[in-house]
């Protein structure tokens, strides 16, 4: 849901930030709020948290994320698209929220750095001879005791599903190997804790880094 590049040729309206902007709000029928409420919850992000979101796409999860920081805690979103973290500033930075562009396979932060690493609908835009390296990122950038999130699409079932998906989002979104991602984040070092479904159509995996006061 939150594309590469913006001249990475993504189809519709994932290739153009306001319109991707207009076009959540309406596919998640008013409970975009509800939806990714739930995974700020499932990954815990508490008060004075300091809080990475990895993919943000316009910054909704982020912002989200730096209100349950608050206070003393802060988000701040990266994301590979120049336009995508164009809109989420124009629409979301604030005192606790900064956005700023960056690849997930190649993080800017320094070691130890975040609480929390959230990821939500950006893991299928990456392609899967990088995806081990995005979650080595992840687990370089949290601290010990630090907890990820990641969600995404679960894949349609049935022909027609799969046709209509496929046709329109691409092979990415209907053949999203989403069953990959608990084992390839214990392969990262991480204490796989939980997988749950919210909604209809989210994977959610939290996982663990060592070490902390556990």
């Amino acid at each position: 849901m939150h594309k590469t590049h913006a001249h990475d040729g993504a189809p519709g309206a994932i290739s153009h930030a306001r319109s991707y902007e207009l076009f959540s709000a309406i596919a998640f029928a008013g409970r975009r709020r509800r939806i990714f409420g739930r995974l700020v919850e499932l990954a815990e992000v508490g008060a004075g948290d300091v809080v990475l979101d990895v993919g943000c796409g316009p910054g909704y999860l982020t912002a989200l994320a730096a209100r349950a920081a608050t206070p003393n805690g802060r988000a701040l979103g990266v994301d590979v698209s120049e336009p995508m973290i164009a809109q989420a500033q124009r629409l979301r930075a604030g005192a606790n929220c900064a956005f700023e562009v960056g690849a997930a396979q190649g993080l800017s932060a320094a070691d130890a750095t975040f609480d929390v690493v959230l990821s939500s609908l950006a893991i299928h835009h990456i392609t899967e001879e990088a995806r081990a390296t995005a979650f080595a990122e992840m687990f370089r950038v949290l601290r010990p005791g630090g907890r990820v999130l990641i969600a995404d699409f679960l894949p349609p079932e049935g022909p027609l599903a799969r046709h209509l998906v496929g046709s329109t989002a691409g092979r990415t979104m209907r053949d999203n190997p989403v069953e990959r991602i608990a084992p390839m984040l214990g392969d990262a070092g991480f204490d796989v804790r939980a997988t749950t479904q919210v909604s209809w159509f989210l994977h959610c995996v939290r996982a663990d880094k060592p070490g902390g006061d556990e």
